[in-house]
């Protein structure tokens, strides 16, 4: 049998080519993305996704500015209708990341705050229409707070054990 082989009820292009809609493209482009090892840093900042479609998704930001949008030549693009072809920008302006709306339907919120413009700080809510994001300049894990109850708790021991051998002599 020489036919083009069987789509599931899908029309083929001429040469047999497989036809997909915008869903199943984006399963795919989930399923088998190479898992990304880039790390937030303050000299490497992620955008990381958040909520269902976006989990998933990490985009480093580099200096000067990058454009974020549905259409296809943005720096950062995503394929969600919430989001308007040319969205917003975001800026690197002196070490700080600002994300600027260009007009979009939707609109930018940065922590819930519809926003035009917005310096950026860790831990932000970044929303763009119905896409969401968390701004991040360094990976969770313990942060100060978190070794300042560990060194409160060795203090805490190490008086313990002090106490314990005082008594035993």
């Amino acid at each position: 049998m020489n036919g083009p082989a069987p789509n599931h009820g899908r029309l083929s292009g001429t040469q047999g080519t497989r036809l997909f809609t915008a869903e199943e493209l984006r399963e795919y482009a989930v399923a088998f993305s190479p898992p990304i090892e880039d790390r937030a840093s303050a000299a490497q900042p992620v955008l990381a996704g958040r909520g269902q479609g976006f989990e998933r998704l990490r985009f480093p930001l580099r200096t000067g500015k990058q454009t974020i949008g549905r259409r296809g030549d943005n720096d950062i693009v995503l394929d969600d209708p919430s989001v308007s072809a040319s969205h917003a920008w975001l800026i690197n302006q002196q070490g700080h990341y600002v994300i600027m709306n260009t007009l979009s339907t939707n609109g930018v919120f940065v922590n819930g705050k519809r926003v035009h413009e917005a310096i950026l700080r860790h831990g932000d809510r970044v929303r763009l229409g119905q896409a969401e994001f968390v701004f991040l300049t360094r990976e969770g894990g313990v942060g100060w707070l978190g070794r300042l109850a560990w060194l409160g708790t060795g203090m805490v021991l190490l008086g313990a054990l002090a106490a314990l051998g005082w008594w035993l002599l």
